[in-house]
């Protein structure tokens, strides 16, 4: 694959040129001459003696030099016989604009299918079908029937959608935001994402790597490859399709099966990648990463000529996660030496509004010195006495100094446009209100934490992994893919869960017999392949404190279930010796095989925690201890565990090494597709955890 040959060309042909304006072909070749292309350009068209001032030729084998790109926008039968055709002649890089294949049906897939049959037999670097286009600024290509290539600059983007990258060209353009690289990447046939990624991660002119995908169909390339990527330069992504109805219109857009939003989430997270929550959110942080370098820490200071909206954005700094500074005695002596009597000399710093620009200038040197600042923002409003294109030029030259970030936020529209445009020229990020500034702050405060974090280090628990493959033949060898709650706790046990011990009873007689044996109370569950949920068909009492509760209970439980559940398969009953204290918390702990990303675990707490609030939080296999930690606290009931209101806290250690036990379970055998621990008991700090319950379900 040479990406280098799509990137950088020498020569480009367009096949299926036209001279005819409204036509596709005819923009294609209009962008490549009129942008500056330096190389030969080749217009093939069977019909045309030239187009545009270009010598026209039939076919790509009539051109006589080398051609190292070409672009196809013809019908798409013709498609397949012009890559032959390009193998033949040696060209290795095309761009097929040509729609009608994978997105379509059936007959466009398998079509799709010869085309990656062809470009892998000739070695063809293959964009699209299904795509506007390919655009390097640096190289003056604009190998698209989009807007101008634009400004050079340090992003790069990638878009799924065509019609996307037009509208991005079109908004960039006008707040001045520069390029590395435009790629509409389409259907995906053979370039996609991962591709992008590997190709971009040492291009010099990147700086930030954007994106706008649909899905992403390689998870576990992608994992190895953006993981990589992101310790070297921020990535990114606006993924779409999050919501059910989302999902369905991304299916249908581009021929591919939305993943799990969940999955995408903890992926990102894992990889250190960057979710947009919008375009405007993608613009607003690669322009600060393009601009700007990394923050130390969170802590951020604003300089201000308003009050209002210097609260403002202090309230914007805290709500995204990020801190307000606080000056030490010597920093705002400094201050309180310069500003006026009634200005502010505390974070935010109030030069107030009839403030000039050198005053301004003055607490901003003052403000990005102090040690107790990792970046700073400027905040400014048009007021009659305002010198905004003095204060952008000091903006300006303080950035060249300094090695802290410095953002501005002028607020306003028509009387700041010079300032602004000085700002934007010159790339300092530039937000009109507070909030965009401080979200696009705050994650490069967080891609920073990540930069740092120590290399992930997963524990190896000693477990008998060989029990656990001997219960699994055993059901697979019975074609039975759910494994039952007893042999369930057994591959539970063999991994070191703390697990009570039970016994199966056959008969209400056999049950008072074994309660009498390990002592009361004690829980009775019913035992049956055929019930999943115990509770809802009556298979569970807690509680029983005696032998004839014991015996009755058996003889009401199979009363219930056999009616609730008729002709279900009834095993018995297991009963446990009841464990815990009031102090306890029930938590959740589970796996979820995700088609793009595959093991998901999941953590929550109990009841209506998980079954109404959904306050759960999903993490990829293998865990590290910092992960599974993490998502215990990210989730919203967390501080229950810690002690809320005076109680004990709880064993959050405990729950750490369960999540990493299930984790390395789940890695040991991919043939595991679902995992159940409900409800796991934890016990306060430094009593430990116990597996209650546990459901493993296999692949079929």
């Amino acid at each position: 694959m040479s990406f280098e040959k799509l990137l950088r060309p020498e020569s480009v042909a367009v096949v299926g040129a036209s001279a005819e304006p409204g036509k596709v072909g005819y923009y294609i070749l209009s962008n490549i001459i009129n942008d500056g292309f330096a190389g030969p350009v080749y217009p093939i068209n069977p019909k045309a003696p030239e187009i545009l001032g270009k010598k026209c030729y039939k076919s790509l084998t009539e051109v006589p030099g080398p051609v190292d790109l070409a672009v196809v926008v013809v019908k798409k039968d013709l498609v397949l016989p012009i890559l032959e055709e390009m193998g033949k002649k040696g060209t290795k890089a095309a761009i097929i604009i040509t729609a009608g294949f994978g997105e379509t049906g059936e007959e466009g897939r398998a079509l799709q299918l010869k085309m990656v049959d062809v470009v892998k037999q000739y070695g063809i670097t293959m964009l699209g079908p299904n795509c506007l286009g390919l655009l390097n600024p640096w190289h003056k290509m604009n190998a698209s029937f989009g807007g101008a290539a634009g400004t050079p600059g340090g992003i790069a983007l990638i878009s799924q959608s065509g019609a996307l990258l037009t509208a991005v060209q079109d908004i960039a353009a006008q707040g001045k935001l520069g390029w590395s690289v435009l790629a509409s990447i389409g259907n995906k046939a053979s370039l996609d994402e991962v591709d992008f990624l590997n190709g971009l991660k040492d291009d010099n002119n990147t700086k930030v790597i954007a994106g706008y995908l649909e899905n992403i169909t390689k998870g576990a390339e992608f994992i190895k490859v953006a993981e990589e990527v992101s310790q070297k330069k921020p990535i990114v992504l606006f993924k779409a399709g999050r919501t059910d109805a989302g999902a369905k219109a991304a299916s249908s857009h581009t021929g591919s099966l939305a993943g799990a939003d969940t999955a995408y989430a903890a992926a990102f997270d894992r990889l250190g990648i960057i979710r947009a929550e919008s375009i405007e959110h993608v613009f607003d942080v690669a322009m600060a990463f393009s601009y700007m370098p990394l923050p130390a820490g969170r802590r951020v200071a604003v300089v201000t000529n308003a009050g209002g909206p210097g609260i403002m954005m202090s309230d914007a700094l805290e709500m995204a996660g990020l801190k307000v500074a606080h000056f030490e005695q010597a920093t705002t002596d400094k201050l309180l030496a310069t500003l006026p009597p009634a200005g502010s000399a505390h974070n935010p710093v109030d030069v107030l509004g009839d403030a000039t620009s050198d005053m301004y200038g003055k607490a901003m040197d003052i403000v990005i010195e102090s040690p107790e600042v990792d970046s700073m923002i400027v905040v400014l409003t048009p007021q009659k006495m305002t010198d905004e294109d003095n204060v952008a030029k000091h903006i300006i030259e303080l950035s060249k100094k300094t090695k802290k970030p410095i953002f501005a936020c002028f607020m306003g529209a028509g009387s700041i446009t010079k300032g602004v445009e000085l700002l934007r020229d010159n790339k300092i990020p530039q937000y009109g209100v507070p909030e965009r500034a401080a979200k696009a702050m705050l994650e490069m405060a967080r891609y920073a934490e990540f930069r740092k974090r120590p290399a992930r280090k997963i524990a190896s628990f000693d477990v008998d992994k060989k029990k656990v493959a001997d219960i699994i033949k055993s059901y697979r060898d019975r074609g039975v893919n759910e494994i039952g709650e007893i042999d369930a706790k057994e591959i539970m046990r063999a991994y070191k869960f703390n697990v009570p011990s039970g016994k199966l009873a056959k008969t209400a007689e056999e049950a008072g017999k074994f309660t009498d044996e390990i002592g009361y109370p004690v829980v009775m569950k019913i035992s049956s392949p055929d019930i999943l949920h115990k509770s809802d068909s009556g298979g569970v009492k807690v509680g029983l404190n005696s032998h004839d509760e014991v015996v009755k209970g058996f003889d009401d439980m199979m009363v219930v279930v056999k009616q609730r559940v008729p002709g279900a398969k009834i095993d018995g009953v297991l009963l446990e010796k009841m464990i815990g204290s009031k102090d306890d918390k029930e938590v959740i702990v589970g796996m979820n095989k995700d088609p793009q990303f595959g093991q998901m675990i999941m953590f929550g707490l109990g009841g209506i925690f998980v079954e109404v609030l959904k306050d759960v939080c999903f993490g990829l296999a293998p865990l590290t201890a910092e992960e599974a930690l993490a998502m215990i606290q990210n989730t919203k009931s967390y501080k229950l565990l810690t002690g809320a209101r005076g109680s004990k806290p709880n064993d959050v250690k405990a729950i750490v090494e369960n999540l990493q036990r299930t984790s390395q379970l789940v890695t040991d055998f991919p043939e595991i597709a679902e995992i159940d621990i409900n409800p796991l008991k934890v016990g306060v700090e430094g009593a430990g955890a116990t597996l209650l319950d546990a459901r493993i379900i296999l692949t079929k």
